[in-house]
C-alpha cells in the first residue's frame, strides 16, 4: 500500500500537491458537529464519550476528504486528570482551579492516575484507527507545558498570561515544578495515544509568543525536547509536529533544538522566510489566515495558492495558521480545497 501522504511529507518529501487538514477541522463550523455536541450534552462530555468522539472526528473526513484526521480532545484534560477541577463556561471557555503555590501544587494527584480520567481518550483513537479511511492518518496531540501551564495558573485563558509570568518571576521553584508535573504526564499521554494508534502527534505551544526571549529556550524549547526524546526512545520513527504560536523568530531554534519533523506556523509567518529557514529541517505545515474562511471569495482562493506556492519547494502540510473559526462557512473549504488541489 502507498505511505500515506501526510506521513510521507514529514518525512521530508516534496509533494506535488500538499497534504492537508485542518485545525479544528471538527467544530462549531459544522451542522453535524452542533447536532452532536447537543447530543453529548456539554463539550466534556463530547470529549469523554468515545462513540460520539469518534463521530465528531470522522464528521469532516466524510465532508472534505481531508489528508489526515486529528483526535477529538482538548489539551487542557491532562490538568483535569492531575486533579485540578475543570469546567467550560458557554460563551466564556474554560475555567480550572488555579496553581499558584507550592500548596497548590501539593494538591494535585500523581502521575500513576492519570490514565483514571484519560483511558476513554485511548479508546477514541483505538475506534478511530478501525474506522478511518486507510489512507487518512490520526494524529494525536496534547497541549505543550507552558500553554497548559498558563491556563493552570490563571485559572483561565487571559490576554497576555500575566499570571503564568508573575509565578514564573516570583516564585520559579513552584513555576518550574508544575512545568515538570505537566512535562511528565504530556509524555505519557502522547505514548499512550501512540500505543492505542496514533500515526503522528503534535504539541500546540499556543501561548509560546507570551514568553520573552530570555526564557524561551528555558520554557519552550527544553519541555518539547523533553517530550520529543521520550517518544524517539520507544518510537524512532513516529513523525512529531510543533506548533510555537507567536514564536517568530524563535521558529528556527525550536525546530533545531527540538528535532521535530515537522513544525505549525502561525499566520505571521512569511512563507519566503520559513522556506529558507526552517524547510531545509523540517517539514512546514500552515499558514492561511482562518478569516478567510469566514470571508471566502477570490482572496480566498488566492491566499490559499500563494501558500503553496510559497512553500513548493520543500515539504509543506498544508493547514491554517491556527484553527478554523465558529462562524466559517462549509462552502469556503471546499473553496479552500480546489484551490489547493486544483
Amino acid at each position: 500500500m502507498t505511505e500515506k501522504l501526510l506521513l510521507r511529507a514529514l518525512k521530508g518529501e516534496t509533494l506535488p500537491v500538499p497534504p492537508v487538514w485542518m485545525m479544528r477541522q471538527a467544530g462549531r463550523y459544522l451542522p453535524e458537529y452542533r447536532a452532536t455536541r447537543a447530543h453529548a450534552g456539554s463539550f466534556l462530555d463530547l470529549c469523554y464519550n468515545p462513540e460520539l468522539a469518534t463521530e465528531v472526528t470522522l464528521q469532516p473526513i466524510r465532508r472534505y476528504g481531508f489528508d489526515a484526521a486529528i483526535l477529538f480532545a482538548d489539551i487542557l484534560l491532562v490538568p483535569q486528570a492531575l486533579g485540578a477541577n475543570l469546567t467550560f463556561v458557554q460563551g466564556e471557555g474554560p475555567r480550572l482551579s488555579t496553581v499558584t503555590s507550592a500548596a497548590d501544587l501539593a494538591k494535585l494527584g500523581p502521575l500513576d492516575n492519570i490514565d483514571e480520567v484519560l483511558s476513554p481518550i485511548y479508546e477514541t483513537v483505538k475506534m478511530l484507527r478501525r474506522e478511518l479511511p486507510a489512507d487518512v492518518p490520526l494524529i494525536g496531540f496534547a497541549g505543550a507545558p507552558w500553554t497548559v501551564a498558563t491556563y493552570m495558573i490563571a485559572g483561565k485563558g487571559t490576554p497576555d498570561q500575566a499570571p503564568a509570568r508573575r509565578l514564573m518571576y516570583g516564585d520559579p521553584a513552584t513555576f518550574e515544578a508544575l512545568l515538570d508535573r505537566i512535562t511528565e504526564a504530556t509524555i505519557h499521554y502522547l505514548l499512550k495515544q501512540i500505543e492505542a494508534g496514533a500515526e503522528v502527534v503534535k504539541m500546540f505551544d499556543s501561548w509560546a509568543g507570551a514568553l520573552p526571549g530570555p526564557v524561551f529556550a528555558k520554557y519552550a524549547i527544553a519541555p518539547a525536547k523533553r517530550i520529543v526524546d521520550a517518544i524517539r526512545a520507544e518510537h524512532p520513527d513516529l513523525p512529531i509536529i510543533g506548533f510555537p504560536r507567536g514564536a517568530g523568530r524563535n521558529y528556527a531554534t525550536y525546530v533545531q533544538a527540538t528535532g521535530v519533523q515537522g513544525v505549525a506556523l502561525d499566520t505571521s509567518v512569511d512563507p519566503a522566510w520559513a522556506a529558507r529557514e526552517l524547510q531545509p529541517h523540517a517539514c512546514v505545515q500552515g499558514n492561511l489566515d482562518p478569516l478567510l474562511l469566514v470571508q471566502g471569495g477570490e482572496a480566498l482562493t488566492l491566499a490559499a495558492k500563494q501558500v503553496v506556492k510559497g512553500f513548493s519547494g520543500g515539504p509543506h502540510i498544508f493547514n491554517l495558521g491556527h484553527g478554523i473559526t465558529p462562524d466559517a462557512d462549509p462552502e469556503n473549504v471546499h473553496r479552500m480545497l480546489e484551490a489547493v488541489r486544483g
